[in-house]
């Protein structure tokens, strides 16, 4: 199986949903859609590249949509400030 590359390649874009902007100020949790062949381990790798913060978690889903990481970010950080980063805010 071929690494994938680039964090871009990894993590697709955003998910946003009222749900996850709730989860975003209440959990310190940001949703992504992301590469279906991606890792666990690589999503993390990818959302430490971008935003130069530690995750705590990363939660998998698969639905009609595809397949999509729930990452909790680390108490030190915020992930409200990755979300402007991200321009989801």
């Amino acid at each position: 199986m071929e690494a994938l590359k680039s964090p871009y390649d990894i993590l697709l874009k955003p998910f946003v949903t009222e749900k996850s902007m709730l989860q975003i100020e209440r959990d310190n949790k940001i949703w992504f859609i992301v590469n279906e062949k991606a890792t666990r381990d690589e999503i993390r790798t990818a959302v430490e590249e971008i935003s130069d913060m530690k995750v705590a978690n990363v939660n998998i889903l698969r639905d009609k949509e595809g397949k999509k990481a729930v990452v909790r970010i680390s108490k030190d950080f915020s992930a409200e400030e990755l979300a402007t980063k991200l321009g989801i805010f």
